[in-house]
């Protein structure tokens, strides 16, 4: 069965405010199995734009990702974020496929 993934770039506009919306998202994310693959490392765009944040969190299927954002743990999580940042979240199913020779 294919994962599950988020797939965010976030700019940071208030980071004490942030603080509260990371200790706020660990409820959903505990409770969904969250695990973080990518969370703000370095990295070089390549082409197009993004922004200064990074983040690729990993999930057991599409169908637990999308209950994990739309839970009212993340919600609650979701409206603090929304306070001290401004970023771009798609929620997409991992490839299961067979990959090239």
């Amino acid at each position: 069965m294919a994962k599950g993934y988020w797939i965010a770039h976030v700019d940071v506009v208030e980071p004490d405010a942030y603080k509260a919306y990371v200790a706020a998202n660990a409820a959903a994310f505990g409770k969904y199995g969250a695990k973080f693959l990518v969370r703000a490392g370095r990295y070089e765009l390549a082409e197009g734009a993004t922004k200064s944040r990074q983040v690729v969190i990993e999930f057991a299927d599409y169908e637990t990702a999308l209950a994990c954002y739309r839970s009212p743990e993340y919600q609650l999580a979701k409206s603090l974020r929304n306070a001290a940042s401004l970023g771009d979240l798609v929620i997409v199913e991992g490839y299961d496929g067979p990959q090239p020779a």
